[in-house]
């Protein structure tokens, strides 16, 4: 098997931008390719896409490369304009064409901050005042970052419901894109908490897709921002809410990967659990429906299962759905967070409830 190509996050890219930019505007000259220094040592070279020195400002872009990370920003390029800035003021970061601005509390960044994280704005910070030591200039500058379609690119991402508004964010804690990683998922998931918390919302929904978030939403009257993506990764949810927990948690997916939740996986990824049909068979077995068990035990799929039972008159999706709020509030400890789970079938008609 091929390995996997590692790429580099907006962060890096913007930092890589900026150190030419800079470079460009004390000298006179851009560094092509220019090198930038990430955390762990890391120093990677970068060729810039785009160059433009004006009167008291200079421009640089470098082409985003996410490797083979499937990466809503690959191939966008990463623009950043540096001028000067008052004397004793720094290093100071505005939102460009593309970067979106921050709304709403609960994340890293001020409202009305531009959606630059603090670990690239560390980067750029450092690397302007590198520039500066080697040149006898001034480190005192502003730098805009600015990414090319990223207010539409934006749409794609949690950036509308996390409250930032025209465009992306400029991430990145290492520099480094890892191929498939679920950790930007995960992190986008506690951000979102983070909002819903510093929002006062006491009640928030994990949902597993779009469907199920559209159930839950429709059902509670939820705002967006009180809205998790879940996806494949209730764990994620329940174990960040078991450290700053919100009132109420709805979990709202398909009744399949629920009953993965309801046998204890807290991860629902296809690849990383199954359903288990002797479950099903055992929840039957429970309810006093011997027979039943015995023929769900044999079903092709959980959505199978689920429709002989209602044949047979068990609610399994109930019996389900209660097994999974258990699964859940196991996890959350003394968490002060009240659960309830709410199962769909494919059409996104509601199969079970508990809690």
């Amino acid at each position: 098997m091929t390995e996997l190509r590692y790429g580099w996050t907006t962060g890096a890219c913007a930092t890589a931008a900026t150190t030419a930019a800079y470079t460009a505007l004390v000298t006179g000259g851009f560094p092509d390719p220019v090198e930038v220094r990430l955390p762990k040592d890391r120093r990677p070279t970068f060729a810039l896409a785009t160059e433009r020195l004006g009167d008291g400002e200079a421009s640089a872009g470098v082409i985003k490369d996410a490797g083979d990370d499937p990466d809503v920003t690959h191939g966008a390029l990463v623009i950043a304009t540096v001028r000067p800035g008052e004397d004793g003021s720094g290093v100071t970061f505005r939102a460009g064409a593309g970067v979106g601005t921050v709304t709403l509390p609960g994340l890293p960044l001020d409202v009305g901050e531009a959606a630059i994280n603090p670990v690239p704005r560390r980067l750029m910070t450092e690397a302007v005042q590198r520039v500066a030591a080697e040149h006898g200039a001034p480190p005192d500058v502003v730098v805009e970052i600015g990414i090319d379609g990223g207010e539409e690119m934006a749409r794609h991402t949690w950036n509308p419901r996390l409250g930032i508004v025209g465009g992306l964010s400029v991430l990145g804690t290492t520099g480094v894109v890892v191929p498939y990683s679920c950790s930007a998922w995960i992190d986008s998931i506690r951000r979102g908490i983070d909002v819903a918390r510093a929002l006062g919302l006491e009640h928030v929904a994990g949902a597993v897709g779009s469907t199920s978030e559209r159930v839950a939403q429709e059902l509670y009257g939820l705002p967006d921002e009180a809205l998790l993506d879940m996806g494949d990764f209730a764990g994620a949810v329940l174990k960040y809410l078991r450290k700053n927990p919100v009132p109420r948690l709805t979990l709202s997916g398909g009744f399949a990967k629920l009953s993965k939740l309801a046998a204890g996986h807290l991860d629902l990824h296809s690849k990383r659990s199954q359903v288990d049909l002797g479950l099903l068979a055992g929840i039957a077995e429970d309810a006093g429906r011997g027979e039943l068990a015995a023929v769900i035990g044999g079903a092709n799929t959980a959505l199978h299962a689920l429709e002989l039972a209602r044949e047979a008159g068990l609610e399994l999706g109930d019996l389900v759905a209660e097994r999974a709020r258990l699964q859940s509030v196991e996890v959350l400890g003394e968490a002060p967070v009240h659960v309830d789970v709410v199962a769909i079938d494919r059409a996104g008609t509601i199969v079970g409830r508990a809690g």
